[in-house]
């Protein structure tokens, strides 16, 4: 099967990277008809090759970073089978491909693409971020010559004061001190550039010079330009990035529900049930939470539709968590300060293929509005159907104590490297 023209408002063009897991593919935005590059990311190749967290932390990592010589990435969309990775598309191509055919770089030239490295890792290193990959096939050139930092695969984040200790990288470009700092500078290089360079690669991490006194260095002050990072006003949404791979991972949930977390066991359906009602043992520690479980005759999709559905109908909206958990919020346009003092959720939990219970929880928001959606969605359910029995309840419990366990693996990180300096899981 092919790959679809459109994801969202984008439209595919040609083919720009190619890598064992994902292609990088040009695309216009047709809001606005800028060109983006898209990642196509293949979730089944990448779960089976144990990439997850790999994929994931690249992510994460560029949503943290906002700087003009760093490769923005817009937002994440996710398929059953694919993740598309909006990134900014860089027309110059790779530092590398320049190098091959120009040989060398003008003092002035060459001068301009350090200075906006150095920011940019600056940058990176004031978010707790470290590349620990840089080399020309990661560095891009706009349009102007201006130089992007891109493929994070191998970065870390790190908190002050503790230490990287995996040796990783190219061969070529791996630290002073792994490598023994043996290399040659070209015969055109001046006594200043070589003194700089010289500092910059020395083997004893304690005589090496620093980021700070590189920007003072009078060979690195002539001409400079600083181009600093700036705080990102929106919200940067981390769901998403685990939210990627559960359509993968939960696509067969409806039919092998006892291997996920959502499958309800006995004990959780006495506890939810109307007639034995066990709240009372929670009582007191948390006033303020409501939950109401409502029995659905449905599959896990068709439940969630009703729930939209729902929403729609006392004007709310959905926003998707995972496969199975929902926030809901009022459709009208909101403050952060205003959404923080609404909080109403929905969770589906899976009995049967067939048969699912709602879990509704309000901690913040009218009363009145959680319970006119309550009726909602529970007419809905009742439509069309002939259950004979429904699990519910509008009665209000803690959150303190938690029934439901989830269950979390690690995944262990790799990488391939795509052709056109966009990374490739």
């Amino acid at each position: 099967m092919g790959l679809a023209t459109t994801i969202g408002k984008y439209q595919l063009g040609r083919t720009i990277g190619e890598g064992t897991f994902a292609k990088v593919k040009l695309a216009v935005d047709t809001t606005n008809g800028h060109h983006v590059a898209i990642k196509i990311i293949d979730k089944a190749m990448v779960l089976e090759s144990n990439l997850k967290y790999q994929v994931q932390s690249e992510i994460r990592t560029m949503k943290l970073l906002h700087h003009p010589n760093v490769v923005r990435i817009y937002e994440v969309i996710g398929s059953k089978t694919k993740i598309y990775i909006i990134m900014e598309y860089i027309s110059g191509g790779q530092l590398s491909d320049k190098l091959s055919y120009a040989k060398k770089l003008s003092e002035p030239e060459g001068r301009k693409v350090f200075q906006q490295l150095i920011d940019a890792v600056d940058h990176c290193h004031g978010k707790g971020v470290y590349h620990r990959d840089l080399k020309p096939e990661n560095l891009l050139l706009d349009s102007k010559g201006n130089l992007k930092v891109t493929d994070f695969g191998l970065s870390a984040l790190r908190k002050p004061g503790d230490m990287l200790t995996t040796a990783c990288g190219s061969p070529c470009y791996v630290a002073p001190e792994i490598s023994g700092a043996e290399y040659t500078c070209p015969p055109w290089f001046t006594g200043p550039q070589r003194k700089l360079i010289a500092r910059i690669l020395d083997p004893n991490p304690k005589r090496r010079i620093t980021i700070p006194e590189i920007i003072e260095d009078a060979w690195f002050q002539t001409d400079y330009t600083p181009s600093c990072g700036y705080e990102y006003e929106g919200k940067i949404d981390l769901d998403d990035v685990s939210v990627t791979f559960d359509t993968v991972e939960e696509q067969n949930a409806e039919m092998k529900t006892h291997k996920f977390s959502n499958f309800i066991n006995a004990f959780q359906l006495i506890a939810m049930s109307h007639d034995l009602d066990l709240s009372g043992l929670f009582e007191g520690q948390d006033g303020k939470r409501q939950r109401t479980t409502i029995g659905s005759k449905h599959t896990v999709n068709e439940t969630i539709k009703k729930i939209e559905a729902a929403a729609m109908d006392v004007s709310l909206s959905v926003e998707r968590m995972n496969s199975f958990k929902m926030k809901i919020h009022p459709k009208q346009k909101m403050t952060r300060c205003c959404r923080s003092s609404y909080d109403l959720s929905a969770e589906v939990i899976v009995v049967a293929p067939t048969n699912c219970v709602v879990e509704i929880s309000k901690s913040a928001g009218e009363l009145a509005v959680y319970k006119e959606f309550c009726k909602s969605l529970s007419s809905l359910l009742i439509e069309k159907s002939d259950a004979s029995s429904q699990i519910q309840g509008s009665k209000t419990i803690t959150n303190s104590t938690s029934i439901l366990m989830n269950e979390c693996s690690k995944e262990e990180k790799d990488r391939t490297k795509d052709q056109r300096g966009y990374f490739s899981s």
